[in-house]
Order: structure tokens, then C-alpha cells, then sequence
């Protein structure tokens, strides 16, 4: 209220200084996310030393601040980071803690990365950032070459096994072990017939029994499987057959003859072939211990 004499503020004695609502939630934000930010501090402190032993920490409580070292170890940006371990960090604050949207928001801007220290990170759409400025990504392609003109810097295996690894079902592995013992396995399209080819169309494209020979335990997500293993680089489809008395097996498994009978009349088989890239099958001599 204002002193009619002065035209100053003044407060009456006995009087309470009313908080705005928003005074109250920003400092609850910020108590909140300093308790989180000491919480993580203190796994990722026990994960770092737990790496530089030599050994990684096991438990589910260190198991965040294990993604964010390992994603800090391995140079990936904000943006990767964020994406590997936003989503569990944000399950953590407001399961097991209970806190506020602003302080998860204002958590899982904390990503602790050796590279960006001294670098504060940009929060994008409230809860992920991203480090992909140029100046950024040509420091981390600068340090690359830097690396690779070293002559004292050792690298045993390609840096991407690690990650390709975390992107693997069993079943896929399995079927990756049986390709590396096994060589290229018979595969075929079914097409509808026409004279010359024209106008002919796919029924079924892709058609193989190697994750069942492989003996995937969900036969049913064997396409989802192929489909992940080419999109890693792993495996892809030849034009090249294989010994043809190869097939004879294959047409006769349930799905080709599905497909036989829904292309109608005198159906067309194109026979091709599955195979490890040269990058597929290095890893899986690195990777697996195939001949045990």
C-alpha cells in the first residue's frame, strides 16, 4: 500500500508478505533438481572410479549414471546422450522420487560429458539438447583426425561393435552365429506370373528358413530381426544364388508355399540369397566365439 504523504510502498505491522504461486514452484524446482543433480553426481563419481579400475559397477541404482559415462566414454553428443538416457532419467524423478515436470525437465537437461565441460547445455522442447553446432562437430571431427595421425593411439576393434551389440535380440545373435558357420543361405521372392515378365508383381519378397534352422525362440518376429540386421550393416540380400538343390528345402516351408498359392496360377520363384557384409562377418569373429 502506498503512503499517501510519501507515495512509497510500505507494509502494515503485522502483515504477511504474500509469495506469488510462481516464487513457490521455481524454488521447489530448483531444491528438487539440486537434490537430483547430487544424487547422479554421486553415481556417476562411483561409476567413473569403478571404470578407471577396470571393472564396471552392478546394481540397478548405478545403472543411469552407467549410460551416461559409457555415452560420455564413447564421444557421443548431448543429443545422443540425451536420447539414451532422458527417457530414464525422467521414469526415475517422477516414479521412484515423485518430483515436478519443471524438475524433470530440469534434470534431464544435466548431462554430465567430459567434452562439453564448461559448455552449458541448450534445452530443446523442454527436456532434450542438443551440442550439434559446427563448431561442436568440427572439434569432434578435428580430435578424430588428431587421433588418427597418432601413431602411439591403439584402437583393437571398430568402435561401433560396442553399440551394435546393445541393438541386438538374442534371437539375432544366434541367427548372425549361424550365418558366420554356415555361409550364405538360399532366398526367394514369389511374383505373380506374366509373359515376359511384364507387369508381374511381388507377392512375397525375402522369403528364408535361417532363423528357424538358427533356432530363433520367437520364430514369429524372425522379418523384424532380417530387418534390424541389414539396417546395422550386418547382413544384405544378393542376387546370387546359392547351389540350387539349396532351395528345394526352402520351397517347401510353409510361408513360400502361403505365398505360391496367393500368387495363383504358375507362380514365379526368384531365388537369391542371404549373406554377412564384410563388415558383418568381422564382427562376428570379434564378437562371438564362433567355433565353441
Amino acid at each position: 500500500m502506498a503512503d499517501d504523504r510519501t507515495g512509497r510502498e510500505v507494509v502494515r505491522p503485522g502483515s504477511r508478505a504474500v509469495e506469488r504461486s510462481s516464487d513457490v514452484e521455481q524454488r521447489q524446482i530448483s531444491n528438487e533438481a539440486r537434490l537430483l543433480r547430487g544424487a547422479f553426481r554421486a553415481a556417476g563419481l562411483a561409476v567413473g572410479t569403478a571404470v578407471r579400475s577396470g571393472e564396471w559397477a552392478v546394481g540397478t541404482t548405478f545403472e543411469v549414471a552407467k549410460q551416461l559415462t559409457q555415452a560420455a566414454m564413447d564421444g557421443e553428443s548431448s543429443a545422443d546422450i540425451a536420447d539414451r538416457t532422458g527417457a530414464a532419467l525422467r521414469s526415475i524423478a517422477r516414479s521412484a522420487l515423485g518430483v515436478t515436470e519443471g524438475s524433470v525437465r530440469e534434470i534431464v537437461s544435466y548431462v554430465p560429458t567430459p567434452m562439453n565441460q564448461g559448455q552449458q547445455p541448450i534445452p530443446v522442447n523442454g527436456s532434450l539438447i542438443r551440442s550439434a553446432t559446427s563448431a561442436d562437430l568440427r572439434r569432434r571431427g578435428d580430435a578424430l583426425l588428431a587421433r588418427s595421425a597418432d601413431v602411439y593411439f591403439t584402437e583393437d576393434v571398430h568402435p561401433a561393435y560396442d553399440r551394435i551389440l546393445d541393438q541386438l535380440a538374442p534371437d539375432e545373435a544366434r541367427i548372425l552365429r549361424f550365418m558366420a558357420l554356415n555361409g550364405p543361405q538360399p532366398l526367394v521372392d514369389v511374383r505373380t506370373n506374366r509373359p515376359l515378365g511384364i507387369g508381374s508383381e511381388l507377392v512375397s519378397g525375402d522369403l528364408t528358413s535361417v532363423p528357424e534352422q538358427a533356432g530363433v525362440r520367437y520364430p514369429d518376429r524372425s522379418r523384424h530381426y532380417l530387418i534390424n540386421l541389414s539396417r546395422l550393416g550386418l547382413t544384405f540380400t544378393s542376387e546370387d544364388p546359392v547351389v540350387l538343390s539349396r532351395y528345394m528345402v526352402l520351397e517347401v516351408q510353409p510361408v513360400v508355399e502361403a505365398a505360391l498359392k496367393k500368387a495363383g496360377r504358375a507362380p514365379k520363384i526368384v531365388r537369391k540369397s542371404l549373406r554377412l557384409t564384410e563388415f558383418g562377418e568381422d564382427f562376428c569373429q570379434t564378437c562371438f566365439s564362433i567355433n565353441s
